[in-house]
C-alpha cells in the first residue's frame, strides 16, 4: 500500500525562526478577544489595557521577525487576520458595550462600518508596493494604521477613565469619533509609519531614556498617558501630510533632473 500523505507542519523546517514572531501575533489576537470579555464584564479599564498590549505586540512581532530573519508568508497573513480582530472587531465592540448601544441600530451600524473599514485598510496595505524611486514612501502609511485607529476610537473611553475629566457617557461624541476614524483608515492621507523609524546609534541612550520615562508614566498614570499619546498622534497626522507632500515634490524634481541628464 502506497501512502501519499503530506506531513502536517505547524512550523516550516526551512524557517523555524518564524515560531517566535508568530507566537507573539497569536498572543495579540488572544488579548484582542480577551478585551471583548472584559468589556462584557464592564471592566473597561482592563479592556483598554488589553488592546494596548495587543498594539505593543503588533509592533514587536514584525521587528522581531526582521531581526531574527524569521519573516514568512504565513506570518504576514496571520498578522493581518489578527489586526482585524484586535483592532477592528474588539475596539468597536468595547465602544458598543460602553455607550453607542444607547443609540440602537445606528450604534451597531457604526460597529459594522468601522470593522469593514479596518478590513479594507489592511487588505490595501498588503497589496501596497513601491517603485525603486519611491523607497522613501516606506516611512509612511496610506491612511492611519489599524492599531492607531483602535486607539483613536477608544479615546472617549480613555478620557472617561482618566482623572482629567469625568463626564457622562456620550454616544453622539463617540459615534462622531468612530465615523471620523473609519474615514481616516480608508483615506489616502499619509501618516507616519512609526514602526520603520531608524534611530542613529549615538541617539540610542536618549531613546532608551525616553522609553523608560514613558513606561513609568504608563504605570502610574495609565489612562492620562494614553490620552495624551492619542492627542499627540492626532497632531502628527497633518504634520505627516505636509511632510509627505514636500518629500513627494522633491522626489519628482530629482526624477525630472535625471531624465533631463539622460536626454542630454
Amino acid at each position: 500500500m502506497i501512502e501519499n500523505k503530506k506531513e502536517f507542519k505547524l512550523i516550516s523546517k526551512k524557517n523555524p525562526k518564524s515560531l517566535l514572531p508568530n507566537t507573539l501575533t497569536i498572543f495579540g489576537v488572544c488579548l484582542g478577544l480577551s478585551s471583548i470579555k472584559f468589556a462584557l464584564d464592564t471592566n473597561y479599564s482592563m479592556a483598554v489595557i488589553a488592546i494596548g498590549l495587543a498594539a505593543l505586540l503588533d509592533t514587536l512581532d514584525g521587528r522581531v521577525a526582521r531581526l531574527i530573519k524569521g519573516t514568512s508568508k504565513v506570518g504576514k497573513e496571520l498578522d493581518s487576520l489578527t489586526d482585524v480582530i484586535s483592532f477592528g472587531v474588539a475596539p468597536s465592540f468595547i465602544m458598543y458595550f460602553w455607550t453607542i448601544n444607547e443609540i440602537g441600530k445606528i450604534g451597531w451600524m457604526l460597529v459594522l462600518i468601522y470593522t469593514v473599514c479596518c478590513a479594507l485598510r489592511l487588505a490595501r496595505f498588503n497589496l501596497t508596493t513601491f517603485e525603486e524611486t519611491e523607497t522613501w514612501k516606506i516611512n509612511f502609511f496610506e491612511g492611519i494604521p489599524s492599531p492607531a485607529g483602535a486607539g483613536l476610537i477608544l479615546l472617549p473611553l480613555i478620557l472617561n477613565l482618566s482623572d482629567f475629566i469625568q463626564f457622562e457617557k456620550a454616544p453622539i461624541v463617540s459615534s462622531v469619533v468612530i465615523l471620523t476614524t473609519s474615514f481616516l483608515m480608508v483615506s489616502k492621507i499619509p501618516t507616519y509609519s512609526l514602526k520603520r523609524i531608524l534611530i542613529p546609534r549615538h541617539s540610542t541612550i536618549f531613546l532608551l531614556s525616553g522609553i523608560g520615562i514613558y513606561l513609568s508614566l504608563l504605570i502610574f498614570y495609565t489612562f492620562e498617558s494614553l490620552f495624551i499619546t492619542g492627542l499627540i498622534y492626532i497632531v502628527l497626522i497633518p504634520i505627516s501630510f505636509f511632510h509627505y507632500r514636500r518629500l513627494n515634490k522633491k522626489s519628482k524634481f530629482v526624477v525630472k533632473e535625471e531624465e533631463t541628464e539622460d536626454v542630454l
